[in-house]
């Protein structure tokens, strides 16, 4: 039999996910800003985990509870800003009790025909965990909450020829703040986050010292953050605010640095070298080698041998 806290529930609309946490009606069929202070959600209301089919910002202020998030948990007693994009799987609370703060729905139906409905697909921290959420400033939460409050106000305004307009200028201004935010948060955590490169460097050179692209082929993204318990997309913004480079590009760094010494230290043929690191064909090696440092790597070996 199904365990129904292990159920999954879709919800395709905003009014349908109102009625099912207890809110009152939304005001607009597409886009909904509840105040949770002012209207507490209860937490643990609804059972199982739970898909959104719109976009998802939410600020919590207080309460008690933590939310699952993937394999993942985040307490939000400190207060916190997450983004969830449609159809991430959103768990459940551990313990019942309220959250207060701020919960603003977006239907990607409202975005249609406006240059934002291609935009906000490309803000990375719609994917980013719970683990990972913005923690605002007094300074930034001031200016997020009166960005709240103008699109309440809005709202809660006669609908006319300039409301949709104005609804999707607030949320486009809003969206390009909390971009600014991420990119303080990620210059303000540097010395946190030179430990988590090198956690990352270490994985790097255990995946190239022990062989295993012969088994498992080149490390992907999606692989060396699984390894160090981020979101793929919070690692590539993360090592693009330290070191410039994505974490594809960071990948493609490391790989070509343990070229470098093969080439340079050992007998090994270049079909072997592109195996060890993980390349199914070799000719795949030597276009990134020479993509990347604007030689092949016979012409490297050739050189290095010359100096000796």
């Amino acid at each position: 039999m199904k365990n129904p806290a292990n159920s999954v529930h879709k919800f395709d609309s905003i009014t349908e996910a109102h009625r099912a946490f207890g809110l009152p009606k939304p005001l607009h069929p597409l886009i909904s800003l509840v105040d949770t202070t002012a209207t507490p959600v209860e937490v643990g209301s609804s059972s199982g985990s739970h898909l959104l089919s719109f976009y998802k910002i939410a600020y919590k202020t207080g309460g008690s509870g933590t939310i699952k998030y993937g394999q993942g948990y985040y307490d939000f007693t400190e207060g916190s800003l997450l983004c969830a994009a449609p159809n991430q799987l959103l768990g459940s609370y551990e313990e019942a009790g309220t959250q207060a703060g701020y919960i603003l729905l977006i239907h990607p139906d409202l975005l249609l025909g406006y240059p934002l409905a291609q935009k906000i697909k490309h803000y990375n921290f719609f994917s980013y965990a719970a683990n990972e959420a913005l923690h605002l400033s007094d300074r930034e939460k001031t200016t997020v909450f009166a960005l709240f409050h103008s699109l309440e106000n809005e709202l809660h305004d006669r609908i006319d020829d300039f409301s949709q307009d104005v609804l999707i200028a607030q949320l486009e201004l809003l969206l390009s703040y909390t971009q600014r935010f991420y990119t303080r948060q990620f210059i303000t955590r540097r010395t946190v986050n030179r430990g988590l490169l090198a956690r990352v460097d270490a994985v790097l050179s255990e995946y190239f010292g022990g062989h295993q692209g012969l088994r498992q082929g080149l490390p992907t993204v999606q692989y060396l953050a699984a390894q160090v318990q981020l979101t793929p997309s919070y690692l590539s913004d993360m090592l693009r605010s330290l070191t410039g480079l994505s974490a594809q590009q960071h990948i493609h760094h490391k790989l070509i640095e343990q070229a470098k010494e093969r080439l340079s230290l050992t007998e090994l043929s270049i079909s072997e070298i592109a195996y060890e690191l993980g390349f199914e064909h070799s000719q795949s090696f030597s276009k990134l080698f020479k993509t990347k440092t604007s030689t092949s790597p016979l012409a490297f070996r050739q050189s290095f041998a010359a100096k000796s």
